[in-house]
């Protein structure tokens, strides 16, 4: 089911659905993203995914999964390509820069929920890219 969840996961993200990526997380979710302190609880999930949106128009493509035996555990591969839409605090100004990263993700699942997200990218490569954009 892990691989599935994910599935379903990033084809939420990749409709720019922050409802059906809620539902699919734990109440007491927690986020650590790859700068920044972590957010705890689906709100303040919702809050980064409204920031997001926001300020960004992204696509994840060709996602690996990578799953553990007993189910708790989930990574996945994926490049991202993106657009640069609304400048973000302390970041260089938007322009509609596009942009293409590899991200590396890491999951805790527990009761067919996704209970923890760890994102992590090369901020300096995405700096790079949108400088030059």
């Amino acid at each position: 089911m892990s691989a599935e969840l994910l599935d379903l996961y990033y084809a939420a993200f990749n409709r720019g659905d922050a409802a059906a990526m809620l539902a699919l997380l734990t109440d007491d979710v927690i986020h650590e993203p790859s700068q920044g302190n972590a957010r705890e609880g689906k709100g303040a999930f919702a809050e980064f995914l409204d920031h997001m949106n926001r300020c960004y128009r992204e696509q994840v493509i060709d996602p690996v999964f990578l799953t553990s035996q007993d189910g708790q555990r989930a990574a996945a591969e994926f490049m991202l390509e993106g657009r640069y839409l609304e400048t973000d605090s302390d970041l260089p100004p938007a322009t509609g820069q596009t942009y293409h990263l590899r991200v590396g993700a890491f999951f805790e699942l527990r009761d067919g929920l996704i209970a923890r997200v760890s994102n992590h990218y090369n901020l300096a490569d995405w700096l790079n890219q949108v400088k030059a954009g």
